[in-house]
Formats: C-alpha cells, sequence, structure tokens
C-alpha cells in the first residue's frame, strides 16, 4: 500500500487516479501512525509553501522512520520542494532536509514569465537514477510552478525556464519530481510505475 499525503495543497484525485491506472493500492492516512503500514509515501502538492506547515514534527518524525525502514519516498511538485532544507517562499519553514540546498523563485537572476505552467522538456543527467527507468531525455511533461530546486548531484534530470533547475532528483530510495506525473501522460505514468517497482 502506498501512503498519499493529504496536507490540503494538492489535488489527490488525479494523482489517485493515475496510480490506479497502473494498479497501484493507495490510502491517504489520517494520522502520522497510519504510516506503519505504508510500503511507499508520497507528498503531492501545488502551491505555496507555506502549506507544508501541516506536516508538523508528528508526520515529520513518522517519514522519517519510514524512510530508516527502507520505505521509498516520492515527492510531487511542492512534495518535492519540500524535500529540501528550506525554501525561499516561506523561509521561516523548514523542509524535510533529505536532500540539502534551498529552494529559490523562478526569474532572480532574468526577468521572465512565471509561473512556469505548461508543456516542457527534461534533460537526464544521471543514468543511475531508477526514477527514470524507460524516460528519454527531451521527453515532454507538464508544469506548473514558480519555485525550483537547484542543480546538486541528486539531479537526475533538469529542466530550462530562464535558467536550469533540478526537475527530477533521487537519493537512495528518495526521489522527487518537480512537473506532474500525473497530467504528464506516457512519461509521468512511467516514472510512477518505477516509483511503485521501487515499492
Amino acid at each position: 500500500m502506498i501512503a498519499l499525503l493529504d496536507y490540503r495543497a494538492g489535488n489527490l484525485t488525479s494523482v489517485k487516479k493515475a496510480l490506479a491506472a497502473i494498479g497501484a493500492d493507495v490510502f491517504v492516512p489520517e494520522a502520522p501512525g497510519d504510516l506503519e503500514k505504508a510500503r511507499g509515501i508520497i507528498v503531492p502538492g501545488v502551491g505555496h509553501f507555506g502549506a507544508t506547515r501541516t506536516l508538523d514534527e508528528g508526520w515529520v518524525s513518522a517519514i522519517r522512520s519510514r524512510l530508516a525502514g527502507g520505505c521509498p519516498l516520492l515527492g510531487i511538485c511542492l512534495g518535492m520542494q519540500w524535500l529540501y532544507e528550506s525554501s525561499d517562499e516561506a523561509p521561516e519553514l523548514t523542509g524535510l532536509g533529505i536532500l540539502p540546498g534551498r529552494c529559490y523563485k523562478l526569474g532572480v537572476v532574468a526577468p521572465l514569465k512565471v509561473p512556469h505552467v505548461g508543456w516542457n522538456s527534461v534533460t537526464l543527467v544521471r543514468n543511475d537514477a531508477s526514477i527514470v527507468d524507460g524516460v528519454a531525455s527531451g521527453a515532454q511533461v507538464y508544469f506548473t510552478h514558480s519555485y525550483v530546486a537547484p542543480i546538486t548531484d541528486d539531479t537526475a534530470a533538469t529542466t530550462e525556464h530562464g535558467n536550469a533547475f533540478a526537475a527530477i532528483v533521487e537519493r537512495g530510495r528518495v526521489a522527487g519530481v518537480q512537473f506532474h506525473p500525473e497530467k504528464s501522460g506516457d512519461v509521468g505514468l512511467q516514472i510512477l510505475r518505477n516509483f511503485v517497482r521501487a515499492v
């Protein structure tokens, strides 16, 4: 069973439908203790980093405990940004801190249209990341966001909108995608299949 976290910052319905389409069993935990029965965890999300405030110490502790037990974790869009230490969007908050770095707003280096909404290509930069198995460099996926994660050694693929940023990341059994796989057609479903296989 995959736990799909509902912290009131995402459209769980579309993610549930995408996971159902690939045969995954999903449940929405009501309390941190419910994660004990999860074999995988997905943190979806759209909107402001401040929404992650709902993922308080109880949730963080439960998630870290499951990660220590080898449970895979996938962050989607805002959920991916939450994997980092912090974000300029809500500097008073900390992220999960599994990935080093701070998320920042697009358009700081050069003026451009923000938010970044629509289809864009991903460029693979690591072949050893299981989350991108079967995904071709140059594949198109659907984005909608204003803040991005820095490119680090954890970056598996990048995208450019004004400047390059991390589009897909992976560190051990933790992965994240800045785009919405549930809205990215066959490529997005392949990403989700890869995660389910890891589970």
